[in-house]
């Protein structure tokens, strides 16, 4: 086997088709009840239902901590669709084949078509971003904003350009976008390497990287005309999203602090077998006879910088979740291409015909593999239960017109399988099943409450599959013949 099969188009189409498969299908069945998924579902639904487009909340009435972009495009999609589950997961999914091209076409065009499937393959091929690409989350657009900017500084590197006005322009508008989709993290990716590039490009005579400083400060101010609007009009806003949200990322009291080192073996891990290719292609330029790593070329040294600089500064900060470093994905692929241009320039072919093709084979088995496994558990363990469970009882609401209510529990999610505004109390759900104001309810079965004889004229309907690590629950409607207690 030679790196050649590599370049052939059978192969690029292969591997694409493979990647766009996992990509849609990773996360079946869709669910809304892990990794704070309900919360950004949430957004868009209270938009679209209550008209909170500014700020919005979490399904139990928490102040929502995250700016609205996403949501924003969410409630666009649903307006345009009527079908929640593909607004709310599009936006990411929408990313990440955006992603897969632009690093697809730049590492192709920089670096070769080989080495354009080999980056390619390792955004597509790995742990994280088959799992993210339909996750109900900010990460993956963050990502791709993330990455515009980055990519943007990179041909001005590339190319030996100035920057225009119209330069700056894109960029503010990028680093807006990123400021209202997560707000100020996006320096924490950028400005570290940004700045020890623009230090060591001095004693090369390298091209500058820096916009100036407008797009970066305005960019900043309407995240923070955001942050004081909702200080000043939100109940809650600064507690919940200034001092625990924003600074309570830098402190070891509010957010649970992990160690220094965590976010570097985990990136070894998700992001393998790349991250094996990335080190032993490293060492053995560090280890070649003229000393390869210290030649770079600017536009690589940016990708260097770019990639270590946020990785460094993001182990800083305490508070730590392997999904938080995913912007350093894209940057590491083009890195990729970048390490696989230079071997072959340096007449490595005969090491790289074995571990190219070796490398993207197994990087097909592993995620091809965790995607199988994924899914699989995921259905044998009834993962969807819950949404089955509120799709039959919104049909059979819709189709008796029954009034119907869920009284609130640990399940986020329920809210929106459900299609309802808000959760009700136990104490708010019995006055209103006693006024007649409704004509079923949902609950939940655990703590076991004695629900028939709390509720006068109950009969229950529907109990939600038993599945692994979620809870049951009933559905009860008022009988036929059952009438309001009176004098309620």
């Amino acid at each position: 086997m030679t790196d050649e099969w590599i370049e052939q188009a059978g192969t690029r189409r292969i591997v694409l088709c493979l990647i766009v498969g996992l990509f849609a299908i990773t996360n079946l069945p869709w669910t809304l009840d892990d990794y704070d998924q309900a919360k950004q579902a949430y957004t868009s639904f209270e938009m679209v239902g209550q008209g909170h487009w500014l700020y919005q909340h979490t399904p139990n009435e928490s102040v929502a901590t995250k700016p609205p972009l996403v949501g924003w495009i969410s409630a666009v999609l649903f307006q345009m669709t009527r079908w929640w589950e593909g607004a709310w997961r599009i936006p990411s999914l929408a990313a990440a084949l955006a992603l897969l091209w632009l690093i697809a076409k730049d590492a192709t065009t920089a670096y070769g078509a080989g080495a354009g499937l080999i980056a390619l393959s390792a955004f597509g091929l790995n742990l994280l971003s088959p799992r993210i690409a339909t996750l109900v989350r900010t990460d993956m657009p963050l990502a791709l904003v993330t990455f515009l900017i980055g990519r943007q500084i990179w041909l001005k590197i590339c190319r030996a350009e100035v920057w225009t006005r119209r330069d700056r322009a894109v960029a503010f508008i990028l680093l807006a976008s990123a400021m209202l989709i997560k707000g100020p993290i996006i320096y924490a990716f950028i400005l570290p390497g940004l700045f020890v590039y623009q230090f060591l490009r001095r004693k090369r005579g390298a091209p500058s990287a820096w916009s100036g400083w407008w797009p970066w400060i305005f960019s900043l101010g309407i995240f923070l005309v955001w942050a004081m609007g909702g200080i000043v009009n939100q109940p809650g806003f600064y507690n919940s999203v200034v001092v625990r949200e924003f600074a309570g990322r830098f402190t070891e009291t509010i957010h649970k602090p992990q160690p220094l080192y965590f976010y570097l073996p985990h990136l070894l891990h998700k992001f393998a077998p790349w991250s094996i290719l990335m080190i032993g292609l490293g060492i053995a330029f560090w280890r070649g006879r003229e000393r390869l790593s210290l030649r770079m070329r600017p536009d690589t040294l940016w990708l260097v910088c770019w990639s270590v600089g946020g990785l460094v500064l993001m182990s800083i900060i305490p508070s730590k979740r392997v999904d938080r470093i995913y912007p350093l994905v894209p940057p590491l692929c083009l890195l990729l291409g970048a390490q696989i241009a230079s071997a072959r320039a340096e007449e490595w072919s005969g090491k790289l015909r074995i571990w190219l093709p070796a490398t993207l084979i197994f990087a097909c088995i592993f995620t091809g593999g965790y995607a199988a496994w994924k899914i699989g558990n995921g259905y044998h363990a009834r993962r969807d239960a819950l949404v089955r469970f509120s799709r039959q009882v919104r049909h059979e609401t819709a189709r008796n017109g029954w009034r119907y209510a869920v009284i609130g529990g640990r399940e986020e999610g329920m809210l929106l399988y459900l299609r309802s505004d808000h959760f009700l109390s136990p104490d708010e759900a019995l006055a209103q099943w006693g006024s007649g104001a409704l004509d079923a309810l949902v609950v939940r079965n655990q703590p076991v409450r004695p629900w028939p004889a709390l509720l006068p004229g109950a009969q229950l309907q529907l109990v939600s599959e038993k599945a692994r690590e979620l809870p049951q629950y009933s559905f009860f409607v008022r009988a036929p013949e059952a009438s309001p207690a009176k004098g309620q």
